[in-house]
Order: C-alpha cells, then sequence, then structure tokens
C-alpha cells in the first residue's frame, strides 16, 4: 500500500505503532507531549517493530471532549514534521478535522485515520485530492456519548453495511479502492457483548475487499474480560491481536509494540509454514 511514496507491505500483519499527543487519553495521555518525549517515542516503536506510527492529538476515548482545531494543529503538526524527517516507516495520522488533515499531509503524513470515516465536511475532499491511504472506521455515536446505550439489532452486518457504503462514497469521490483501509471500531458505542461478536466474526468483513485494521489495544473490551486495570492488559492485547491477525486482519493497532510484533510473528509463522 502507497503511503505518500512510503510502502507498506500488508503481506503479513504488521503493527500501527501508537503515539498520543494528548493529556487525556485512556492509557497515556500526557507522556509525549513534549516534542523530544515524541520523537524517541516514535524512534523506540519503529526499534521495536512498528511498520508504521499513528500519531493523534484529540483524545477518542469514551466520554472525551473535542478540541479546537487551532490546539490539535498545535500538538500534532510539529511532530508528524519530525518524526516524518527521523523516521523512516509511513506516519498516519489520527484525525476527522479537515483542516488537521490537510496540514499534516503537507507535513509528509501517508496514512489519514479517521474514526468518523471522513464524513466531517471537507474531509472527503481533502483525502480524494491527495494521494494518501486512508482507513475508515466504524463509530455509533460521538466520543463524548457513544458507550451511553450501544445499540444493534445485528451488529456485524450493520458495521459492515456502513464500511460498505462508505467505501462506495470514496470511491465515488475519486479515492481507489487500493487506498483504502477499514476498522470496525471495537469500542467506539459497543458493548462488550457487540466487541466479541465483532471479534468471533472477523472473517465476514473480508467481503469487502480492503485490508482491515483492528483496535483493541488496552481498551476496557480487554479489562472487562480480565478485571485488570490499563496497565495490567499486555496478555489480553495479544491474545486479541493474535485472533485478529488468524482471521486476516493485516494491521494491528497496539501500544506495546515489541510483543505484538513477535506475537504476530508467531502467527504469521503457523499460518504460513515454509
Amino acid at each position: 500500500m502507497d503511503c505518500a511514496g512510503r510502502q507498506l507491505d500488508l503481506s503479513r500483519p504488521v503493527v500501527m505503532g501508537v503515539l498520543n499527543i494528548t493529556p487525556d487519553s485512556f492509557s497515556d495521555g500526557g507522556n509525549y507531549l513534549e516534542l523530544g518525549a515524541a520523537l524517541k517515542r516514535a524512534s523506540d516503536l519503529v526499534n521495536e517493530g512498528a511498520a508504521l506510527i499513528d500519531i493523534g492529538g484529540e483524545s477518542t476515548r469514551p466520554a472525551a471532549q473535542p478540541v479546537s482545531i487551532q490546539e490539535e494543529l498545535d500538538r500534532v503538526i510539529p511532530v508528524v514534521e519530525t518524526v516524518v524527517r527521523e523516521v523512516p516507516v509511513p506516519v498516519s495520522v489520527d484525525t476527522s478535522k479537515p483542516q488537521v488533515m490537510a496540514e499534516a499531509l503537507r507535513a509528509g503524513a501517508g496514512m489519514i485515520n479517521d474514526v468518523r470515516a471522513l464524513q466531517s465536511p471537507g474531509t472527503l475532499e481533502v483525502v480524494a485530492n491527495s494521494r494518501v491511504s486512508v482507513c475508515l472506521m466504524h463509530m455509533q455515536g460521538t466520543p463524548a456519548k457513544m458507550q451511553e446505550d450501544p445499540h444493534y439489532e445485528e451488529v456485524v452486518a450493520e458495521v459492515k453495511g456502513f464500511l460498505e457504503a462508505r467505501i462506495r462514497v470514496c470511491e465515488e469521490a475519486g479515492i481507489d479502492r487500493s487506498r483504502i483501509i477499514v476498522d470496525p471500531g471495537f469500542g467506539f458505542g459497543k458493548t462488550l457483548a457487540h466487541n466479541l461478536t465483532l471479534l468471533n466474526r472477523l472473517t465476514e468483513f473480508h467481503v469487502l475487499g480492503v485490508p482491515l485494521l483492528v483496535g483493541m489495544s488496552r481498551k476496557s473490551m480487554i479489562g472487562n474480560i480480565l478485571g485488570v486495570p490499563v496497565g495490567e492488559r499486555l496478555y489480553g492485547n495479544l491474545a486479541a491481536a493474535v485472533i485478529a491477525a488468524w482471521q486476516g486482519a493485516r494491521i494491528i493497532r497496539a501500544h506495546d509494540v515489541k510483543a505484538t510484533v513477535q506475537a504476530l510473528q508467531i502467527c504469521h509463522a503457523v499460518m504460513k509454514p515454509a
């Protein structure tokens, strides 16, 4: 997959390393607000085996409040400029604002990771007028209220139908299918039962004909099953990552990159024996 000139090889499962430039993200908020700390974290993620870095400047955890365009720009753009210059892997920007997308692309980002699937006014045009890849995610509601009362008649069919419709809209806008990735949005307007059903039936999303990204790292679905806090969810994260990769997910978004990379190496070796 072409990410503004940097290639992302999805012939085997890869890890997207998380770099949150936020004071309030649920697991690492405030850790990388300083530019030097953010660059060191990005370099560490690459050294641990991350195939791409996902930079976000606005928390989308449950009950999160939005930040202004300028605040998100101030957080994200200097980091994108520096990381693009200093690390060899593609850089993704996790945003739903067209202004942030445009500036991030000018700074060298190669992927847009949008929890709103390019539904915000102006976002579709920004991506269509570029040559970057884009990840379209499903979310029911908004981060501020998405976990208040999630409801589906049939969660897999509804999430898949939404993503299929967004792919079609993107293609009609001039975004080639080869540039598109989809994410079912674990934890974004879903109960634990919804999340488990999606993970159990992940293979059904392959009918969409585009690579599949999943993000379950450190989320409450892991904590609720194991009864452990955010800092003690590594083993559960790895189990969920392997289950997803075994069902064909090509990008695993993770905080604990080294451990996840090694788990996926074993998974891939078993799936594709020499």
